[in-house]
């Protein structure tokens, strides 16, 4: 499953290195392996995705709205830099930041004061995947920025948010932390819902379709007084072959099958009134089709109606 994932990850108790003057943060932490959230990032997925990082824009807050939306120039406050592996622990990296930003002065007291304070929450494209009772990253395919927020979500910190998406704090019944939706999973999964919706109405009005078409062409049949589809006689399978059937079900109104109804019982009037003048003798309606039906063999009774 690929879906949007906004998730933070802090530096608390993390040796970092701060210059302020040439405005960098050297080993701020950027994704672990466990998330607040309750997600697993598999260490693969985590040595695959540095490169994904290498020069990630970091913007100040979450976007508003749609997380893969455009940002504003005021949120664009870094870009994040020498990204490295360290085995069991995360990505880490150096974030260099612009000193003249107005928050610039805030986030330099906090990295050296209080790291607990703010942290980097990735916004990115990932597959993911159910095992058991726990989400698990299997890979990470696009990261769309680095935010910089505060109340941090997945160490605990500088640099994943106790947003709408984060643990609400409560367990389940395994004492597990209970995990919510995320906005863009809620809405995944309503999109896809409502897909198969659409897609279950859609085949039932063709089956409804059907079935009324059916029902029209079971009344002109009477109408034109034509056999039943469903007669044993051969002759009369004959006029109302499944061929025909078919070809009144194709077409796209009743009118259309009803020219088409109406032309096949002249056919058969056709071949009625032919009987008779070969024969002499006046017969009723009925007698004139049995009486031609009976004087043609199935090969010739066919090419005359068709």
């Amino acid at each position: 499953m690929t879906e949007t994932l906004q998730e933070f990850f802090d530096s608390r108790g993390v040796n970092m290195r701060v210059d302020a003057r040439t405005g960098v943060i050297h080993g701020v932490k950027i994704l672990g392996l466990q998330s607040r959230n309750g997600r697993t990032y598999l260490p693969e997925a985590l040595g695959a995705a540095a490169k994904l990082y290498e020069n990630a824009k970091v913007n100040v807050n979450h976007p508003k709205g749609n997380p893969t939306g455009p940002r504003d120039y005021q949120d664009r406050i870094g870009v994040i830099r020498n990204v490295a592996v360290r085995t069991g622990d995360g990505l880490f990296a150096d974030f260099h930041f612009n000193p003249k930003h107005v928050l610039a002065e805030q986030l330099v007291w906090d990295a050296e004061h209080a790291p607990e304070n703010v942290g980097f929450s990735h916004n990115v494209q990932a597959q993911t995947t159910r095992r058991g009772r726990q989400v698990v990253v299997e890979a990470i395919t696009k990261v769309q920025s680095v935010d910089l927020v505060a109340d941090p979500a997945t160490t605990a910190g500088l640099f994943e948010s106790n947003a709408s998406n984060a643990g609400d704090g409560k367990t389940d019944t395994d004492g597990k932390p209970t995990v919510k939706l995320t906005v863009e999973e809620i809405r995944q999964e309503q999109s896809a819902e409502l897909k198969r919706l659409r897609a279950e109405v859609e085949r039932l009005e063709a089956v409804e379709a059907m079935q009324q078409k059916h029902k029209i062409i079971r009344r002109l049949l009477r109408e034109f007084r034509l056999p039943n589809p469903n007669a044993d006689d051969r002759q009369s399978s004959s006029i109302t072959s499944d061929r025909f059937i078919e070809l009144l079900l194709a077409t796209e109104d009743e009118q259309a099958m009803r020219e088409l109804v109406e032309e096949r019982a002249a056919l058969v009037r056709s071949i009625n009134a032919q009987q008779t003048q070969s024969d002499g003798r006046p017969l009723s309606r009925v007698q004139h089709f049995d009486t031609a039906a009976a004087r043609l063999d199935s090969k010739g009774f066919v090419e005359a109606i068709t």
